[in-house]
């Protein structure tokens, strides 16, 4: 092969030098050293940064010939000659030489000011289709966010590239150096990274950067994937101060340079945000400038009342803080609505949230007129898909009315579709018949309520807001009966404390879980601490044997005063004994507790329409029968009574009590007088909804668990509640302790009268 010997790369010399007899003679950092250490005087005349092989040869002889010799048997100089022949290769290695010269710098230049231009020009394979108007009015927003500042929340659908857009838009800030500290907020830190990890893709392998950003990416290209060498990486003999860590970027500093030193940090929402701050090597302090929040919900969040209004806290008040005092920073947020008044939602508002300028986006903007043919075609999809796997005739019968049934659709990208489909619109019916739930949710930014039936149910604001401003542990002066509830899980124990009226007005003075969380939002699966924790050389019996008497003895050994200072005690406490693994410690407890009188295992029982309702059970010799519930007689080996209840029957008691206005009699309310403080409370007891059923001639609610919710302890022990209310003798204002309807007392007639009567 020919060689151009006047002109040969670093690792051309290398190769043709170690290609003789004499085998190996040099290797690769020895001519980077070379060349660093010689400088132009061995470069090629016709390209600086290749060499001239006759240059290099002539440096090395003159370079031999004026090396002083080492005085025989000084071992001393020959050990610093060592030394310093090891400094230099050291330094030679660390020191990335002269910068590629920028390809193009009138192309450079023309993307400093204009987001779109930059996109296409450096990002060909990304935005490898026609732009729709959604996008360009996101990219305009994006830019005015980066060059002027401000917030902006944008909404597309799934796949439209918002997340490649908000990455992009942070290259191209740091690039011009528009923005010295970007910081990219998650759903959580591992969310974060993955956004980070795509800007160092881009950063290592995006060729069209290398070409006109040698300042920004050329020394990350000499770490060749070793971040180690970032501390000692050297640019004309200076540190270039590079970090690449799994949660942050410092890009080189370079003098000069637009990018010298910009910064790229992550963090999750519910992690640590606050005091992120950067100490530069001119001694400067800066702090973030520029904020991505890539979808700061996860499915469960946005469930969740409370963790929505606290990661809408987060945002408000972190991460915009996170500039500095008199400092306003700017930021995106690309999100997704999961559900309707979830996080996403909020910030969307302009008319709750008007400084996040919200954009939401929709992949179809105005639907197909002709109902009709598309009910046709959804029929042959249907079909083809079951038996063969395609819907190929579907696609042929759209073609041919395709005119018709495009009509009235306004698609958000006309560019967006398969390979096996025509055109934008099939492609977004072809989402909506897959599944409309999500299309909604995912493509339209618009999620469906949930279908909870026609009965009315408890709402997370409506269950929270029914404060009545007594305080914790205080019971009203009306009230004569106090009564509690445990819920048994294998890790945690959760109960509630009501003080009852005589009349079923109820008012929660308490509730909580044992072992204490100290948290206001916690979920059972995540709890910090658990009965195994607080008993490690415990089994499973032994931890909720513990448990209990831990818990017991705080809530029954206490006294809790009325308004009038009249000292009252929980009268009546019952225990979930209905885990299987938990019953015999659960009754064992009960039996062996100093607070025996008091405590009552329970049972609760679903008893559907079709089932046989319990005011119809047989009542047998020692059984004590109340309003759907009945104390069976002592049988077998527990030897302790114990309750069992109507679930259905006392969940629908009890959300009447709910739903009741707060000041009729069977209204049940909590203390305190802020709502907030019971969010999670609220969200136990709004976990279940109920159906109404048919069977038998009856008509029962069935309560079911909506498919979002986690938990519903504190639901189960406020049922329990007033099932202890029932047993203490409370009555419904108009019923009887059965549960019928008081009948009008017959007049009273005397005996001379009756005796009138039977003549």
């Amino acid at each position: 092969m020919t060689v151009n010997v006047k002109k040969m790369k670093p690792v051309e010399m290398v190769r043709f030098l170690n290609s003789t007899e004499l085998g190996t003679v040099l290797s690769a950092a020895m001519v980077y050293r070379h060349f660093a250490e010689a400088g132009y005087r061995i470069a090629s005349t016709e390209d600086s940064r290749c060499l001239s092989f006759y240059r290099y040869a002539a440096w090395l002889i003159d370079k031999r010939n004026n090396t002083p010799a080492t005085v025989p048997g000084d071992y001393s100089s020959h050990r610093e000659a060592a030394a310093q022949r090891q400094a230099d290769l050291s330094l030679a290695g660390r020191d990335i030489g002269e910068l590629p010269a920028v390809m193009d710098e009138a192309r450079k230049e023309s993307c400093r000011f204009d987001f779109r231009k930059f996109c296409e020009t450096y990002f060909p394979e990304v935005y490898n289709l026609e732009w729709s108007d959604d996008h360009l009015r996101a990219i305009e927003k994006l830019q005015k966010a980066v060059l002027e500042g401000g917030l902006f929340a944008l909404a597309m659908a799934r796949g439209s590239g918002k997340s490649s857009l908000t990455e992009t838009a942070a290259i191209w800030a740091m690039a011009y150096g528009h923005r010295e500290f970007i910081v990219i907020i998650g759903a959580s830190e591992g969310a974060a990274l993955e956004m980070l990890d795509s800007i160092k893709t881009e950063l290592e392998v995006n060729e069209h950067l290398q070409e006109d950003f040698p300042e920004m990416v050329y020394p990350i290209a000499r770490l060749e994937g070793i971040a180690n060498r970032c501390a000692g990486q050297l640019y004309k003999g200076e540190r270039t101060r590079i970090a690449w860590t799994a949660s942050e970027i410092v890009l080189p500093t370079i003098a000069g340079a637009a990018s010298s030193g910009a910064i790229v940090r992550v963090a999750g929402i519910t992690g640590r945000i606050r005091g992120m701050k950067y100490k530069r090597p001119d001694g400067r302090t800066i702090r973030p400038e520029f904020v991505i929040v890539d979808d700061p919900q996860t499915s469960e969040s946005a469930g969740s009342a409370e963790q929505t209004r606290k990661r809408v806290r987060v945002l408000a008040g972190d991460v915009l803080g996170l500039a500095g005092p008199g400092r306003k920073i700017a930021g995106v947020m690309p999100c997704t609505v999961i559900r309707p008044g979830d996080m996403a939602e909020q910030m969307l508002d302009r008319s709750k949230h008007p400084e996040w300028n919200g954009e939401r986006c929709r992949m179809l903007y105005k639907f197909p007129k002709n109902e009709e043919l598309w009910n046709k075609y959804a029929d042959l999809r249907a079909d083809e898909l079951r038996e063969k796997g395609t819907f190929a005739k579907a696609t042929a019968f759209y073609a041919a009315h395709r005119k018709e049934m495009d009509e009235g659709a306004v698609v958000a990208w006309p560019a967006r579709y398969n390979h096996d489909e025509i055109s934008a619109v099939q492609h977004a019916m072809d989402l909506k018949l897959t599944d409309e739930a999500a299309f909604w949710a995912e493509y339209q930014n618009e999620p469906l309520a949930e279908d909870l039936g026609t009965e009315e149910q408890l709402t997370l604001d409506g269950v929270s807001s029914r404060v009545n401003g007594h305080s914790r542990l205080g019971v009203p002066v009306s009230a004569t009966h106090v009564t509690a509830f445990v819920d048994v899980q294998k890790t945690m124990l959760f109960y509630c404390i009501v003080a009852w009226d005589d009349d079923f007005t109820g008012r929660v003075i308490d509730y909580g879980e044992w072992p204490d969380q100290k948290r206001r939002f916690f979920t059972l699966n995540d709890a910090n601490v658990t009965l195994q924790q607080k008993f490690p050389r415990s089994g499973l019996e032994g931890c909720l044997y513990e448990g209990l008497k831990c818990l017991t003895g705080e809530i029954l050994g206490r006294e809790y005063f009325r308004d009038d200072g009249a000292a009252m005690r929980i009268e009546k406490c019952l225990i979930d004994a209905n885990w299987g693994q938990s019953t015999d410690t659960v009754y064992q407890f009960c039996r062996e507790s100093e607070h025996a009188s008091v405590l009552t295992p329970s049972h609760g029982r679903y008893i559907g329409a079709s089932s046989k309702p319990m005011g119809e059970y047989k009542k047998a010799i020692g059984d004590r029968v109340g309003m759907n519930w009945r104390i069976p007689n002592v049988r077998g080996k527990r030897a302790i009574r114990h309750v069992v209840y109507d679930t259905n029957f006392w969940k629908s008691f009890v959300a009447t009590r709910l739903l009741t206005s707060a000041g009729d009699r069977g209204a049940i309310t909590l203390w305190g007088r802020s709502a907030e403080d019971h969010l999670l409370f609220a969200e136990h007891l709004t976990a279940e909804y109920r159906v109404k059923t048919e069977g038998r001639g009856r008509r029962v609610d069935e309560w079911k668990m909506r498919p979002d919710a986690h938990d519903n302890h504190w639901w189960d022990c406020l049922v329990g509640c007033a099932v202890a209310a029932s047993m203490s003798g409370c009555v419904l204002a108009g019923t009887m302790t059965d549960g019928k309807p008081r009948t009008a007392a017959k007049p009273k007639v005397k005996l001379s009268e009756l005796r009138r009567m039977r003549r």
